[in-house]
């Protein structure tokens, strides 16, 4: 029996994707809906009475004002939008199994990713998985391998595993509406969903991610937390009246880029905002300015919210108040985020002489909960003593390699790795194996693998830290970690030529001199 390792959580998803995994909607029956494609998607019922409820300033309350905001969102994005792969995929792709599945690909690699980072993971997966066939007769190493890097990697489990859904069910054919996706495959929720379905399908069905939240927050003037039930429904319903039918994949794909572009956290750019005369989070700033240089004078005739009783719900709290120095990044205003929790643990490299070169021992995760099947080096939870922690982890590695010096078990550094929820330091030790006899057996879930080896399999980015640690500290290597740099004589540069003439005639002179010294002083 293996000993349990650190434990540590899984992480949350940032707005639309935390949602996606709350819990699914069941039919009560068997007898479908009828799609937005055939009839529209149908408002839900909680929708129509919220936007009842609350005041028509947070609303878009005629037909005018909905056509130009489409409009002009769908201008602006056909001039500005970033030529990404997965868009040219989905523009060219004319069979509609292989364009979903390469927007289910994309919309899963970019939650709580950016979109820099994703393009290379995007491209390399879709040139080894082509098609949701290829993907379902991977094996989860092969997929936890690509995926190395890219974190949350139960995404790429899942995916997987929707894939192999799709294959063996569902005859190779994607569900073709918002409601299907969300039903029958695992890990997709509304979000996601809705994104598949507009975008490859051109389902008229709005999405709302973190992007778009902070979008329809603004040009509605929506300054409670976005993430809370009620304004989550709110905009949900904003977003699914806004949606261009004609075009609702170009739609919600324009209202995530000027999220992300345009409509940013911190520093917006409102002047190259499309939508600028629409919104009424600028329409307050200029009010505000008005206001605050005494240009404006009594009763000013700027639209305002008016709930019927008592405070307004969508309205900025009254905790909060109107920030001047924010401007529009008052809205929205978001609740704080609980710091992550801090844990400990001590992780091992073990290395032994190998044929092909030094080995390292890796162990494999359990195949449930945070980096699950991924390999890592053996470890153990912090300890409060150093001899006790060297004990245990000595134990830990003698289950995997057997018997081990206990002498040559170094303390390297530390390593610092922070999950969405969690705050990780990890002990680096070090065990070389030299003048042994090789271990060329270990049990089921470990491994023996060169340094080449390492840096393609399926480890975490935490443990790659780690191992930069081990290598910073070995002698004769130049290789180091931002945390953990170690001074060798190697990592000092070679003087060019024209400073080694110059070190060389100073350094005869200084031998002559100091000659000179030693000669007078006897």
């Amino acid at each position: 029996m293996r000993k349990p390792r650190a434990a540590v959580g899984s992480g949350h998803r940032k707005q639309a994707a935390s949602q996606e995994g709350r819990q699914k909607h069941a039919k009560n029956n068997s007898q479908a809906k009828p799609s937005a494609c055939d009839a529209g998607l149908a408002r839900q019922p909680e929708e129509v009475v919220l936007q009842a409820s609350v005041s028509s300033y947070h609303l878009f309350r005629d037909v005018a004002e909905v056509t130009a905001f489409r409009g002009s969102l769908l201008s602006w994005y056909d001039q500005e939008k970033r030529d990404l792969p997965w868009r040219r995929r989905a523009e060219d792709e004319m069979d509609l199994d292989r364009r979903a599945y390469a927007v289910w690909v994309s919309e899963v690699m970019l939650q709580q990713t950016q979109v820099a980072t994703v393009i290379n993971y995007y491209t390399g997966w879709m040139q080894k998985w082509p098609t949701l066939q290829d993907l379902a007769s991977a094996s989860l190493e092969e997929v936890n391998q690509l995926w190395a890097g890219l974190g949350y990697y139960s995404r790429g489990r899942r995916l997987q595993e929707g894939a192999r859904k799709v294959v063996e069910e569902l005859g190779g054919h994607m569900p073709r509406t918002a409601e299907t996706l969300q039903q029958l495959l695992p890990g997709v929720g509304r979000y996601t969903a809705g994104a598949i379905a507009s975008i490859a399908f051109g389902q008229a069905t709005g999405v709302v991610d973190g992007n778009v939240a902070r979008v329809l927050c603004r040009v509605r003037a929506i300054g409670a937390d976005p993430s809370s039930t009620l304004v989550s429904q709110q905009l949900w319903g904003l977003a699914q009246q806004l949606v261009d039918p004609a075009r609702p994949g170009d739609f919600n794909q324009a209202a995530m880029e000027l999220g992300a572009t345009v409509c940013t956290p911190q520093r917006p750019l409102c002047s190259q905002c499309p939508v600028e005369s629409l919104c009424r989070a600028r329409q307050r700033v200029e009010q505000e300015q008005l206001l605050a240089s005494g240009s404006l004078s009594g009763s000013p005739d700027v639209e305002e919210c008016a709930p019927n009783t008592g405070q307004c719900h969508l309205c900025l709290p009254p905790s909060e108040p109107w920030d001047q120095t924010l401007g529009v990044v008052n809205f929205p205003r978001k609740a704080s985020r609980k710091p992550p929790r801090e844990e400990s643990s001590a992780t091992c490299v073990l290395e032994q002489p190998g044929a092909l070169g030094a080995q390292i021992l890796l162990v494999q995760r359990p195949n449930s909960g945070l980096l699950a099947g991924l390999w890592e080096f053996p470890s153990v939870t912090w300890e409060p003593s150093e001899q006790l922690q060297r004990k245990a982890l000595l134990q830990e590695l003698q289950r995997w390699a057997g018997p081990l010096p206990a002498t040559h078990l170094r303390h390297l550094g530390e390593v610092v790795h922070t999950f969405s929820h969690i705050k990780l330091t990890y002990q680096v030790y070090g065990l070389a194996l030299e003048g042994q006899t090789p271990v060329t057996t270990v049990p089921p879930g470990a491994r023996w693998l060169t340094q080449e080896e390492f840096h393609t399999a399926a480890v975490s980015t935490a443990m790659k830290k780690v191992f930069r640690v081990y290598q910073g500290q070995q002698p004769g290597t130049c290789m180091g970690s931002k945390r953990s740099q170690v001074s060798s004589p190697c990592s000092r540069k070679k003087p060019r030529m024209g400073q080694q003439v110059l070190d060389n005639f100073f350094r005869s002179h200084i031998s002559t001199d100091a000659h000179s010294l030693n000669s007078a002083a006897q």
